[in-house]
């Protein structure tokens, strides 16, 4: 299929997901209820203080970055009002202080709604409510169903976006044992969450990309042998989904109507958890996915897409090897560098001159030594890990004179 890009690339639909954990002034996860109620866009993820803002559909990067940040905005001036004392959102993926875990509290729900607590209470006893903390970015993007389909079996293992938005290298010693809270541990990973101790299932899925029906075939079998509660359980760092929730029923029924890219850790040099220039980039990265001929993606493909996901997700850059086929591995600096020399010399010969930019950004993170997020974070917050994110929040709930329109969000330091 020939795409043209010129033609696309400003059309498209976006939509973002930031969760955020709720934190009172000693750094802990707050024990009150959630405060955003009757607002849809303000929901709750796993646990009763874990915030999600989520955007509208909308119709450009600028766009979606505008309301994520107005969200930010209005969230954080809601929880300096609340009776019960200011509470602060929380700007990492790794959670702050924990308690017990029978402190965690779990999102609670009334009447219909209590489906979604029993859900909750399975995700608990299955996979630890500790590591249910770890809070991210979702990236939701939609072309047709027909580009849909094509993007996600285009993406395999030369590049992660992982390995260029991590940005969760230290941990407090409290999500490993009680006794350690305060203590800061470094776990040799640029994004626990996405390593192999983050939120994976228990169990690789291989899916049938073929057709929809097949995909949610693949996906009934898994839920039919016990292995998955629901779609909604398939942790894969891309998801194909349907329109409104998340079921096989509706994705059959309806289609594909949008990706959703999950692997993002929060920006804590962005306000609003997120840069606009990594969002330009995803989307330029999509675009020159869907130019590209349709690859194979099989078992194998995507049991090596999983393992690179998890290896790119490591903090030292000259250890880490994709694999490029079952027997062959090559440094991910030299994998990322090839793919984004080519996305250059495809931007250029189609005369977009934005890319270049918005290209050289993601190669600084490269080129330059100790430019990662990972590696910025690691020494601006590597020390008193919980009490500096603290301070960072207090600041970016003070001041958010960025959130103008035309700014790009580029907010670097705290």
């Amino acid at each position: 299929m020939k795409l043209d890009i010129k033609k696309h690339i400003k059309q498209g639909n976006f939509g973002l997901e930031k969760e955020s954990i709720r934190v009172d002034a000693f750094g802990y996860g707050t024990q009150t209820k959630h405060p955003f109620k009757n607002n849809a866009k303000m929901e709750r993820d796993f646990c009763e203080n874990q915030t999600e803002l989520i955007t509208g559909v909308c119709k450009s990067v600028d766009e979606v970055f505008e309301e994520m940040s107005q969200l930010q905005r209005n969230a954080t001036q809601i929880l300096q009002n609340l009776k019960t004392g200011t509470e602060l959102l929380w700007p990492f993926s790794n959670p702050p202080y924990i308690g017990e875990e029978e402190q965690i509290p779990v999102a609670r729900y009334d009447k219909s709604m209590k489906g979604k607590e029993r859900y909750r209470e399975y995700l608990a006893e299955k996979y630890g409510k500790k590591k249910m903390l770890f809070s991210g970015i979702h990236y939701n993007f939609s072309f047709s169903e027909q580009l849909l389909l094509e993007e996600y079996e285009n993406t395999k293992q030369e590049l992660s976006f992982v390995y260029l938005t991590a940005a969760s290298p230290i941990m407090d010693g409290s999500f490993f044992y009680d006794e350690m809270a305060g203590v800061d541990v470094f776990t040799g990973y640029a994004s626990p969450r996405c390593g192999d101790g983050g939120y994976w299932n228990q169990f690789v899925p291989v899916l049938d990309f073929s057709s929809v029906d097949s995909y949610v075939e693949s996906i009934h079998h898994y839920i039919e042998d016990g292995k998955l509660k629901s779609s909604s359980e398939l942790y894969y760092p891309v998801r194909l989904k349907p329109k409104g929730s998340n079921d096989e029923a509706r994705l059959q029924q309806y289609g594909v109507n949008h990706i959703e890219l999950r692997m993002f850790d929060l920006n804590p040099f962005s306000k609003a958890g997120v840069i606009k220039e990594d969002l330009k980039f995803i989307h330029l990265f999509l675009l020159y996915l869907a130019s590209k001929k349709k690859g194979e993606f099989g078992a194998i493909e995507q049991i090596i897409a999983i393992q690179n996901a998890k290896e790119a997700a490591k903090y030292d850059d000259n250890e880490i090897e994709i694999h490029m086929t079952s027997k062959i591995k090559k440094p991910i600096k030299d994998c990322a560098m090839k793919v984004l020399n080519k996305m250059a010399e495809f931007y250029e010969k189609l005369d977009i001159k934005d890319a270049e930019g918005i290209i050289d950004y993601q190669k600084d993170k490269i080129m330059i030594l100790g430019n990662r997020y990972a590696q910025r974070v690691k020494r601006e917050f590597g020390h008193d890990y919980v009490k500096r994110g603290y301070e960072a929040a207090k600041g970016y709930t003070r001041d958010f004179s960025f959130f103008t329109r035309g700014d790009t969000g580029s907010n670097y330091g705290v």
